[in-house]
């Protein structure tokens, strides 16, 4: 009697234990697949603190995604084990816990590169691409070890799953409705706090920002953390929660303020403007950028782009604001910063939102924006409204126009391969009336890493799947510039060229939390009127915006989260993003990390790129720049829930 009294809860026990297994199971999938990041500095963590941060928000995913499972076993509503309501319970715990498994194993790949868990906004963030099914084929035939993986797993959870004993009815039954109503009593609390991440007042329900705790790196939080956990957790979530560091708005302002008030004495330049976002274009991969690189020896993969280095204004440190791409088009285009979560995907993205179209526009100019895929993908048509442009150019208007190929050129994925597009770009430019502002979103550099047929010789596989796309792109760059150069607009034309963002890395110098955001930046003027060489300073994406609009003359009062890097001494050009819950600032000689619970660390980055040694308490300007990374944290959530994003 008391093994058929006692069997429903052992086996419930045993199966929340199997849960855990199948999460360290798809953990130690995550760490492999992920090696070349975590390698290196993993294994310096301490091992109680990486199983206790794991354990921890393991324990909050499985008691959330097995509430009904739980509901299901500790009711006292089966009174022996062939009940139909067992089975139920059975197949309700392989398929939740089965799909966690997915999720799990999914990021495992996909935080190659996002940099971190995937949260609610994926979701978003591709809800208008129709292309998903190659993709997500083409990474299964990719990973099929990690296909394998999964199977294994989720043959576990059903072959380990463990039954409750005995096919007699309980008896007595008031033991069988007592034991199970007392445990199902006990569990409740348990639950909560295990969800929350502990047992006090004084605890705050765990987010993703807590696992910085057990790590000595931010990108080491994704080791801890799981799909499921960050996805729960960023359901309905108020993304722009205003801190309260500085009491008054004059305070902050003193601080740092993005309202640009730019000097009536600037001089004043009818000039065109020509903005190319590299797909992961990231420094890394051009050889100009990296004399450190393997002493000297370092090539890179990108010939023409270093010559384009040469003659443009470049910068020491340049970094992207953002790990995705639907991160680069507000950071260079508006000038606004990825925090928490990207912009396009945040209520916030329905404020009034200015940028280089709407301010140059209040000056007469024209403006397009041009992206090779389906038009509305992204999101990037509909931002391209919202910040002023006038006209957006994308696969539709492609394939309308007579003197190219059409669907011929696209490239089976994502978008017409750069090539022909940026062909198109640059010719119709030449249709535009002066002054004007366009940009332009590359696509080929880009996962599933094709290129065409007719290159595939040209430029074999070699080293990591994207450098043969980096080098089809540059070639790309290089007859974009060969036919601009004989427009009409061209001498009168600046030239911005930045990636989105970074991709995969195979030098440890990029696998850093502050190296994974390594961007290019050039300003580039043929007519040779702008400064060019190397600037001793630190340049970020949203710097470009407001570094333009100077570089022009730009009058009018404008919201623009970077600085003007013309105007601005190289000593106090800084840099700020954001990764799996922590801050990072840049500034001087110093990168401050800080996540909402306070500052975690201070590393002199031009000594110690590697970030291998903690300075926190013994820098003399600490108190200073985290007071400046503090306001403009606060400025960033005050004006996004305030719409504060033009200039009044």
């Amino acid at each position: 009697m008391k093994k058929t009294l006692y069997s429903t809860l052992l086996a419930f026990v045993c199966n929340l234990a199997l849960a855990y297994v199948a999460y360290g199971l798809c953990r130690i999938v995550f760490v492999l697949e992920n090696w070349q990041t975590y390698s290196a500095t993993l294994f310096e963590n301490s091992w109680s603190d990486l199983l206790t941060g794991a354990w921890m928000f393991d324990t909050s995913a499985i008691l959330y995604t097995n509430v009904v499972y739980a509901l299901l076993m500790l009711l006292p509503l089966h009174w022996k084990e062939s009940d139909a309501w067992q089975r139920v319970a059975r197949w309700v715990y392989v398929v939740v816990n089965a799909l966690c498994v997915v999720m799990n194993l999914v990021d495992a790949v996909y935080f190659q590169y996002t940099g971190r868990r995937t949260t609610v906004t994926v979701f978003s963030e591709f809800s208008n691409e129709g292309n998903l099914g190659n993709i997500v084929g083409v990474e299964l035939l990719r990973h099929w070890y990690i296909v394998l993986a999964g199977v294994a797993i989720i043959a576990l959870l059903v072959v380990g799953y463990v039954r409750p004993k005995g096919k007699k009815r309980v008896r007595p039954l008031w033991a069988y409705y007592l034991l199970h109503t007392l445990a199902l009593l006990a569990y409740a609390p348990l639950t909560i706090i295990g969800m929350r991440g502990g047992a006090t007042t004084a605890v705050r329900p765990i987010t993703i920002s807590n696992a910085n705790q057990y790590v000595n790196r931010p990108i080491e939080a994704a080791v801890v953390l799981n799909t499921p956990f960050s996805l729960i957790r960023t359901i309905n979530k108020s993304v722009f929660e205003e801190p309260a560091y500085f009491d008054s708005e004059a305070e902050l302002a003193a601080v740092y303020t993005p309202l640009h008030q730019p000097a009536d004495t600037l001089t004043v330049r009818r000039k065109n403007v020509v903005v190319l976002i590299v797909e992961s274009f990231g420094r890394e991969y051009i050889g100009a950028y990296n004399e450190r690189l393997e002493d000297g020896q370092y090539r890179g993969y990108t010939p023409f782009v270093d010559s384009l280095y040469a003659q443009s204004l470049s910068f020491d440190y340049t970094f992207c604001n953002g790990r995705k791409s639907i991160d680069g088009m507000p950071s260079v285009l508006s000038s606004i910063p990825m925090f928490v979560e990207p912009f396009f995907l945040t209520p916030a993205s329905l404020n009034d939102v200015s940028g280089l179209a709407r301010e140059l526009g209040n000056e007469g100019y024209y403006s397009a924006f041009f992206h090779g895929a389906e038009n509305g993908s992204m999101g990037f048509q509909a931002f391209a409204r919202t910040t002023g442009f006038t006209d957006y150019f994308g696969r539709t208007e492609y394939d309308a126009d007579p003197r190219f190929d059409g669907d011929a050129d696209f490239d089976g994925t994502w978008a017409i391969w750069d090539e022909p597009f940026l062909q198109f770009y640059a010719l119709k430019m030449s249709e535009f009336k002066e002054p004007f502002v366009s940009a332009v979103f590359t696509a080929s550099s880009h996962h599933p890493y094709a290129i065409p047929d007719a290159y595939k010789e040209q430029f074999p596989e070699e080293g990591l799947p994207i450098h043969k796309c980096i080098r089809y792109t540059d070639l790309a760059l290089r007859r974009f510039f060969e036919t601009a150069s004989q427009q009409p607009w061209f001498e009168n034309t600046i030239f911005v060229f930045t990636s989105d963002h970074t991709n995969q890395s195979d030098h440890a110098e990029y696998q850093t939390d502050l190296g994974g955001f390594g961007s290019p930046i050039l300003f580039f003027d043929p007519s040779g009127e702008m400064p060019r060489g190397r600037r001793h300073a630190i340049a970020q994406q949203i710097d470009i915006m407001p570094s333009v609009l100077s570089w022009l003359g730009y009058r009018r009062p404008y919201v623009a989260f970077g600085i003007d890097l013309f105007t601005t001494p190289d000593a106090d050009t800084w840099a700020v993003n954001y990764v799996a819950g922590m801050y990072q600032y840049v500034k001087g000689d110093y990168l401050l990390q800080m996540d909402e619970h306070g500052l975690k660390a201070i590393y002199n980055f031009r000594t110690d790129w590697m970030l291998t040694q903690n300075l926190l308490g013994r820098v003399p300007e600490q108190p200073q720049l985290e007071r400046e990374l503090k306001a403009i944290i606060q400025q960033y959530m005050h004006r996004m829930n305030t719409n504060e994003l033009t200039a009044k």
